[in-house]
């Protein structure tokens, strides 16, 4: 079948236009640079001429651009500035067409034509300029350049003369090529002849347009002999026509009554001239070119970009004078290297491609996917040559061919009996097919077996053939049943119980097998729940879970989870067993039962406990109650001797540390120390604590500025202690127990006082015993408009933190003490207006009123 979607070369033929696969007429209304005005596109009518910019000459020799000629007076310069269209120029070196800023090198290759892709792209950025009228015919003009770039993809042998990446160019090595015999001088040739022997000389002579060379005094040679006419002669020929003239001179290159031969000549061609050959009908590039006279056919059909989509590969005739002197097949060169039929051209020669006359296409499981043309007669079998003949995964019974008739299309199906007596046409689609994605003779056995896989039925035609084929039986098999999945001719799958037990001892009639016949051999392991142990606790490695291994003892768990930890408690060491089958009548449901072992720690095998295991134990190993690692605790600041010293027992408190480093300085400020101990939070510590924040800040109803800190589980944190009073009675409530990772910080006197937040100037002042939380405001500058007085409160040096109390309608501040901080938060609540203050002021006067009368009332009562 076709593939969907895909246009075959049917229903892409080209319409009689161009054959160099571009619109016949010239979408644009301006004539193009190089081009001239557009015209209908007629192979040898010249167009009109045109000034190329940057480049001089006008058009005067022909060229051929987009199917019309072109003229230009430097050879090469003729350019359609459209990538893809060239112009071979006409002087003395065609073909230098100029693509995109590029010319080409030698005389006679023709310049690069760029991909009808780049027409397509230039086409449409010049729609850009053109009325809905003209966009919408070169739309179908660019359409109509897509079917025809897409059909010259799939001819086979265009990407010969057309791949970008493949730059051949047919030229002859003249440099390395023997002239050959068959090859006639003509005007413009060079001729090397050298004299050796008796008498020496050597001269290069030219080939005059009459077709002669001279002897001058200045040659080195035969002066004085004339002229030798040496047109049409092969290079023997016209060696021997100079020997006879030059013999005149030199009596030694003849034997003669003056004796015999000794000077002799050799005749080579040295530079050789150009002619002019002309390709014509379907070529991609139909014109005159100018190539070497060494040139075969091959070297001007490269030069005019070969076939078209129109053209033949396989009939292109070679013209000389009013004669057809060969008929080139290009597909021995592309299927054998080998042109049979390439010919040397001579002056005026002409090469014509004819149109196609059948085209065959091969789309499927081939190993060339192409647009190939057959000959009148040639059958299928020759056209699968053409292709390379099948793929390895084809079906090569018959293959399925689309045939166009007088009305519709019909299928031909092409047994392999008929291929070569089964006659192409012209649109014939040939589908090769792939093979059945299945099997004609397999059988797969997996499971318990030592070689599951694919086997082949013809070998293996019973289930015991197959298993003994297999290696036989793992020890884990289950001999009780096996199963064979078998698929029906109706694709249903059915499956096959099968004792394998009894077929193997013979006992069971041995079972036959088909083609896709599936069996499987379980395993009893297969069938059984994956039993474990797991030991946790106090073990360098815990399983948590770990294969159940028969005959495994509870010290060989300990070893696999890497031996006991120094921690280990190896005489309580737990072994919890669940209980299976459990009376359900019973009142405990008791639903396990524990066991306490003591191990030795070297876990000989000469142990006390070998305690066996059963499936899903789970050891714990238990932690030694009087195990704990040695912790350490800090002192910082003003003691004789600050540091790191331990915790030596669980009851050492804060007055211990003080009397381990040596007791305090006279600087020590004792109401200034600080304990610093990190704070380690829970998950659902941190979850509720972080919520908690989260809520305080989004309270709408909160009228101060809260600033929101980042919770993390683990910080460091001040806690507030009276150092003084733990000193003065150690042991005392006030003396805190130390705990690992504290440091006891003791600052020197602190003498100053900082004030932060809501006032005007914050700053840090000098404490002067006496002053008032007022006081230290005022050396701020005092409150600003958002300050929250009520609110404020002070930091203490220790980390403890007092706030401002209310007492009726006035604020009690808290006191000030050395290295304390003052903070005072801003109000967030917007200013009163003017009325809100009025009420405010009327409520708090009403308030006073009813409590000077109940005063009164009160007073009047005693």
């Amino acid at each position: 079948m076709l593939a969907a979607g895909i246009p075959t070369f049917a229903q892409v033929l080209p319409g009689p236009s161009s054959p160099v696969g571009v619109p016949s007429t010239l979408p644009s209304t301006q004539p193009r640079s190089g081009v001239g005005t557009p015209t209908t596109q007629q192979p040898g009518r010249p167009g009109q001429p045109a000034t190329v910019p940057g480049r001089t000459g006008t058009t005067t020799q022909p060229g051929a651009i987009n199917g019309r000629t072109g003229t230009t007076t430097q050879p090469g310069t003729g350019l359609g500035q459209q990538p893809g269209r060239t112009t071979p120029g006409q002087a003395n070196q065609p073909g230098n067409g100029v693509n995109n800023g590029r010319t080409s090198g030698a005389p006679g290759q023709p310049g690069e034509s760029g991909s009808l892709d780049q027409q397509v792209s230039e086409e449409d950025n010049a729609n850009a300029q053109k009325t809905d009228k003209e966009v919408i015919e070169d739309g179908y003009e660019v359409a109509r350049i897509r079917e025809r770039q897409e059909l010259r993809r799939k001819l086979f042998g265009y990407e010969l003369f057309n791949n970008p990446d493949f730059r051949a160019t047919f030229q002859p090595n003249l440099n390395a090529t023997a002239t050959p015999r068959t090859y006639q001088l003509g005007p413009g040739d060079q001729i090397n002849i050298t004299m050796f022997g008796y008498s020496e000389g050597n001269a290069l002579q030219t080939v005059t347009p009459e077709g002669n060379i001279y002897f001058s005094t200045t040659s080195g040679l035969g002066a004085g002999v004339g002229p030798v006419n040496v047109a049409g002669l092969s290079i023997e020929q016209a060696k021997a026509r100079i020997i006879s003239h030059l013999a005149s001179k030199y009596a030694g290159l003849r034997n003669s009554k003056y004796g015999p031969q000794d000077t002799y000549i050799e005749v080579t061609l040295g530079n050789i001239r150009s002619i002019r050959v002309s390709v014509l009908g379907e070529a991609i590039r139909p014109g005159s070119y100018n190539i070497s006279s060494l040139s075969s056919a091959l070297t001007a059909i490269y030069a005019a970009g070969g076939p078209s989509e129109l053209g033949s590969f396989r009939q292109i005739q070679v013209i000389r004078g009013s004669r057809v002197i060969t008929t080139i097949d290009l597909y021995d060169l592309l299927l054998t290297g080998v042109q049979r039929n390439d010919v040397a051209l001579r002056e005026n020669d002409n090469i014509r491609i004819p149109t196609f006359i059948s085209r065959v296409e091969v789309i499927g499981t081939a190993k060339r996917n192409n647009i190939f043309e057959m000959l009148p007669g040639e059958t299928l079998d020759r056209l699968l040559y053409y292709s390379g003949g099948f793929a390895a995964n084809a079906y090569k019974r018959a293959v399925k061919v689309t045939r166009l008739t007088d009305r519709e299309r019909k299928v031909i199906d092409v047994s392999t009996a008929e291929f070569k007596t089964f006659t192409m046409q012209d649109g014939d689609v040939v589908n090769i097919e792939q093979l059945l994605d299945r099997f004609e003779n397999q059988v797969t056995i997996q499971g318990a077996v030592y070689r599951p896989g694919q086997y082949s039925l013809d070998q293996n035609k019973t289930l015991r053939q197959l298993i003994t084929n297999a290696e036989g039986l793992k020890g884990d098999a289950l001999t009780g049943r096996a199963n064979i999945m078998r698929t029906r001719e109706d694709l249903a799958i059915e499956n096959i119980d099968v004792d394998l037990g009894g077929v193997l001892n013979g006992t069971t009639p041995d079972i036959e097998l088909k083609r896709e016949d599936q069996v499987l051999i379980n395993s009893r392991f297969d069938l059984a729940e994956q039993a474990t142990v797991a030991i946790t606790g106090e073990v360098n490695q815990p399983l948590p879970g770990t294969p159940y291994i028969a005959n495994l003892t509870l010290e060989d768990l300990i070893v696999k989870a890497g031996g006991l930890k120094e921690s280990a408690a190896a005489s309580q060491i737990e072994i919890i067993r669940r209980k299976k089958d459990v009376d359900p009548t019973s009142r405990t449901g008791q639903t396990a039962e524990t066991f306490q072992i003591s191990v030795n720690r070297d876990l000989g095998i000469g142990g006390e406990s070998k305690f066996i295991l059963q499936p899903y134990d789970e050891v714990v190993v238990r932690r030694s109650p009087n195990y704990s690692v040695q912790a350490y605790a800090s002192v910082a600041g003003e003691v004789i001797l600050p540091g790191t010293y331990p915790i030596k027992s669980k009851d050492q408190k804060l007055s211990d540390m003080v009397a381990l480093s040596g007791g305090l300085t006279p600087q020590a400020y004792m109401e200034g120390a600080t304990l610093i101990r990190r704070v380690r939070l829970s998950d659902i510590e941190l979850a509720q604590r972080r919520r908690s924040v989260l809520e305080l800040a989004n309270d709408a109803t909160n009228k101060e500025a809260v600033q929101v800190e980042e919770v993390t589980p683990d910080k460091p944190e001040a806690i507030g202690i009276n150092l003084k009073k733990i000193m003065e009675n150690p042991g005392s409530s006030e003396d805190i127990l130390v705990q690992e990772g504290d440091v006891l910080s003791i600052p020197k006197r602190l003498e100053t006082v900082r004030l932060q937040g809501e006032v005007l100037l914050p700053t840090t002042v000098k404490y002067r015993s006496g002053q008032t939380f007022q006081d230290y405001i005022s050396q701020a500058g005092g409150f600003t408009s958002r300050s929250q007085r009520k609110k404020a409160y002070i930091v203490y040096a220790n980390g403890s933190v007092d706030r401002t109390r209310k007492f009726m309608f006035f604020n009690i501040y808290p006191r000030v003490d050395p290295g304390s901080e003052v903070v005072v938060p801003k109000r967030t609540t917007i200013s009163l207006t003017p009325q809100q203050l009025l009420q405010q002021t009327t409520g708090i006067i009403g308030s006073l009123l009813t409590l000077i009368t109940t005063v009164i009332l009160v007073t009047r009562i005693k």
